[in-house]
């Protein structure tokens, strides 16, 4: 693989993550990526992990999901590299970010995972927060992994649901 190439897919990954005020999954920026074309799956790893080393993008795992946000050092390298860029790779990524704004921010603003408790039983995690505050943090134990799977995915679907559910009940 050509040095330049891969260059350019690092400073793609850079320019996503500062164009929102928000962290991007990795499955988010590569979404983009792969269905652009620009790359293959493995080398887009490899550079999110040189990234992340070089410390321009921090990374952090919840659940199965991996959040990326990009750092000062990582918006200086933006600026000094930015320009090779083409014109229309940015238009695409902005175009890409602007379409799907609501579904990105969502996505990340609603967290669910589990793990398995010193006793045996499942406790699954749900938060949903808004502008970095937390609206709701839910925490709920269960005898079976497959129930804590269960509830993490329908957290995922009906948070709004259950948040206005909450809401609705308490007020």
């Amino acid at each position: 693989m050509a040095q330049k190439s891969f260059t350019l897919y690092k400073l793609i990954v850079l320019y996503m993550l500062n164009r929102v005020s928000f962290p991007l999954t990795n499955a988010q920026i590569s979404d983009f990526i792969l269905e652009k074309e620009y790359t293959g799956f493995l080398t887009l790893q490899q550079a999110i992990s040189e990234l992340s080393e070089a410390e321009l993008i921090q990374t952090s795992t919840k659940g199965n999901r991996t959040y990326l946000t990009i750092t000062g050092e990582g918006r200086q390298t933006l600026t000094f590299f930015g320009s090779r860029i083409h014109p229309d790779i940015k238009k695409e990524a902005d175009q890409y970010l602007q379409a799907h704004k609501l579904e990105l921010r969502r996505e990340v603003s609603v967290q669910a995972a589990y793990h398995k408790s010193a006793e045996g039983e499942f406790t699954a995690e749900m938060t949903a927060t808004e502008n970095g505050s937390t609206l709701v943090s839910i925490r709920l134990t269960v005898p079976l992994e497959d129930m804590a799977a269960d509830i993490c995915d329908n957290w995922q679907e009906k948070n709004q649901e259950i948040y206005r559910y909450l809401t609705d009940m308490l007020f």
